[in-house]
């Protein structure tokens, strides 16, 4: 690996019509500025084709969900929702995806967050954008 290039571990999931990396917090910089020069890094962002990224050039493949442990009495997790620019070098966290939503509770069992139960496991997410706790 080139000495100006870092592994972080990123799953790519689909939730709905929605595809994104995964990330658990903790492997992303602390630093919200540093954090999403990273993420456009990652999504080859910005390039209108992201030819260098994970990015799928539309903004139905340029998600990206921040997950953590959360420490919150009422929530298992808590989701951070970015919106990644495509041809301009912005991260936004202005909302909330529906279908990055839905993969938040599958990754988190995966991921060992949470661990499954018989026979349905209940996720209390946190999402950080909205302050809303959501079940899944």
């Amino acid at each position: 690996m080139a000495p100006d290039q870092v592994s972080i571990r990123c799953t790519l999931m689909r939730g709905g019509s929605s595809r994104g990396g995964f990330f658990l917090a903790q492997d992303l910089p602390e630093d919200p500025a540093a954090r999403d020069r990273v993420l456009l890094a990652i999504y080859g962002s910005p390039d209108a084709r992201q030819v260098d990224g994970i990015g799928g050039a539309d903004p139905l493949t340029s998600k990206a969900a921040v997950v953590r442990r959360s420490s919150r009495a009422d929530a298992d997790v808590e989701y951070t929702f970015a919106q990644v620019g495509i041809a301009e070098a912005q991260v936004s966290y202005g909302g909330n995806c529906g279908n990055m939503l839905a993969a938040v509770g599958p990754f988190a069992i995966d991921r060992g967050l949470v661990h499954p139960t018989e026979p349905v496991t209940l996720v209390r997410i946190y999402n950080t954008n909205t302050r809303k706790v959501i079940l899944a």
